[in-house]
């Protein structure tokens, strides 16, 4: 009875809360959000996959809802014409044939399974054909080089011609402390950086060794986001991002090899910890492969659209999410090959086109607000990315980025997050707006598992515009966070980047659909004031931010 009494009176104050914003803030409706995202994680859009039949379909349907919404197009500029859309030129890449695996172990030789042993990715370094034969490992604890942090994990170990293995995530995971900021993820923490540093030395490949609580996801989350077509932005000089070989291996095959070497891995990850440690050789140990890679230039689209300004139009307020995921690819348990992505991200992007029919009933703001939907972000952020680098409205009039991914599409919660622990004005608006309608802010509950890198206000944010990601409380209204927690890890290790990341019937979107109403009160108070959010003065992100002040109008 107390429970239910409690959840009653949440309700009512929600309900005079919501009624105490009723004058300036529309309503959202639950039965639109499912049909959105229903429709857009469909088989028939196939995964919504870059350059497929997927993107043909959701590209479609995003313009025609945010026609139906009253939008204008808000893309690339031809003929002194706006387009629906913003080309964004991919290089695609994808293995061909049998991905050929042979460890040698102290004179003996085994193959290993792609996908099962290891996650190879298909080459995005510019060549044809990955092949090599017996090349040497060496063990480079973190792979982080640091200067600022004096901390340099390669002691001046030559990589040209070895294969680098290197741990997930900081040094300071396991222990909390030390240089990196403890728990939470740098940069130094992400794959994509490792990746990055190996590139750099002229390494032939990087091994990544996986495991599940640094990673933050399983090993089916890598297979399937590492085993498909790769993307990546165009580059003149590709081996000086991608080395040759880019891969995952699993954490008890990568100790049995270290075993074989006269190495016990867990010392020597404990060793990667310290400031002291040097490159481990693992003698004895090589590995050969062989794989073809079809590689070639492609044309994806971010889809942007506008709600003109009408006192300083120049000035703009972003809302963005991705449009994409993972498209067609490995079978599931069940024979399911369709990756459907309908929390990640078809539900940011429903939550865009509501917001877009919202702003489209009101009276025309002061400042531009623009809805952004990008492409490839699955395939590390590069719709995103190539906005950011060659911006349809100038980065340094762009007031503020909010983007949704991966929304709850359950009942409301008494709180909210973000992606990351950036301290920014743009969050301190969102605290005080909350309030209105009786939402906490809780910091995000897994700062290690380095969400602020992972979504599409990062590409923003780097560049110096306050930005951040909007994500679901778990503090649920009915069930509190004992229900929300246990619902997000069951998303994670059941659905996150599976086919069974489907529509359910039984979705009821009431809590998205209240969160919208905080989102758009932010957005909307931004698009009609003349202020400029910053980032906290001790921010990596302040300094451009501040060097963008004159271009402002």
């Amino acid at each position: 009875m107390e429970t239910a009494l409690k959840h009653a009176t949440f309700v009512l104050m929600g309900l005079a809360a919501a009624a105490a914003h009723a004058a300036d803030a529309p309503s959202f409706d639950p039965k639109r959000l499912a049909q959105d995202v229903k429709v857009l994680s469909s088989d028939a859009f196939e995964g919504r996959a870059p350059n497929t039949a997927g993107e043909t379909k959701t590209v479609d349907y995003l313009v025609q809802q945010f026609k139906a919404a009253g939008m204008q197009p808000g893309g690339d500029l031809a003929n002194g014409k706006r387009a629906w859309t913003q080309d964004v030129p991919l290089g695609r890449f994808e293995i061909k044939g049998p991905v050929k695996l042979t460890l040698g172990e102290g004179g003996k030789t085994r193959s290993l399974s792609q996908g099962e042993d290891m996650a190879v990715r298909a080459s995005m370094s510019g060549m044809k054909q990955v092949s090599f034969k017996n090349a040497p490992l060496v063990f480079v604890g973190y792979g982080v080089t640091a200067p600022e942090r004096k901390w340099d994990d390669f002691k001046g170990m030559d990589l040209k011609g070895k294969l680098a293995v290197v741990l997930i995530n900081d040094p300071d995971f396991e222990t909390g402390k030390g240089e990196f900021g403890g728990k939470a993820m740098t940069y130094y923490g992400r794959w994509t950086y490792k990746y990055e540093e190996m590139a750099r030395r002229g390494a032939l490949g990087t091994i990544i060794v996986h495991e599940t609580a640094p990673a933050s996801y399983g090993w089916p989350t890598v297979k399937n986001s590492n085993t498909n077509v790769m993307y990546d932005v165009v580059r003149k000089e590709p081996l000086k991002s991608h080395a040759p070989m880019e891969a995952w291996i699993q954490r008890d095959l990568a100790a049995s090899i270290f075993k074989s070497a006269g190495v016990d891995f867990e010392a020597a990850k404990k060793a990667a910890q310290t400031r002291e440690f040097k490159p481990v050789e693992l003698k004895g140990i090589t590995l050969s492969a062989d794989y073809a890679v079809d590689a070639q230039v492609i044309k994806s689209k971010n889809v942007v659209a506008i709600r003109e300004g009408k006192e300083r139009p120049n000035q703009y307020v972003i809302y963005s999410g991705h449009w994409d995921h993972l498209g067609v690819g490995q079978p599931d348990a069940r024979g399911d090959r369709v990756y459907n992505g309908a929390v990640d991200n078809a539900t940011g992007i429903a939550a865009m086109l509501e917001l877009a029919r919202a702003y489209g009933k009101q009276p025309a703001p002061q400042r531009s607000v623009v809805f952004l939907a990008v492409t490839a972000e699955e395939k590390g952020l590069l719709g995103s990315e190539y906005y950011a680098s060659n911006p349809v409205y100038p980065l340094a009039s762009t007031v503020a980025v909010i983007n949704m991914d991966a929304l709850s599409p359950y009942g409301p919660a008494r709180n909210f997050t973000i992606s990351g622990s950036a301290r920014l004005d743009l969050l301190d608006q969102l605290v005080a707006k909350a309030k209105g309608w009786n939402m906490a802010y809780s910091p995000d509950p897994k700062p290690e598992a380095g969400y602020f890198f992972r979504s599409d206000h990062f590409p923003f944010a780097k560049r110096g515009v306050p930005a951040l990601s909007f994500g679901s409380g778990n503090d649920w209204v009915d069930g509190g966070v004992k229900a929300g927690k246990a619902s997000e890890e069951a998303y994670t290790e059941k659905n996150y980047h599976q086919p069974s990341d489907e529509f359910s019937p039984n979705w009821s979107f009431t809590g998205m659909a209240r969160d919208l109403g905080l989102l758009y009160a932010l957005g909307s108070d931004l698009a009609n004031s003349a202020t400029w959010p910053n980032w906290a003065s001790d921010s990596e992100f302040r300094t451009a931010r501040d060097q963008s002040a004159a271009q402002r109008k």
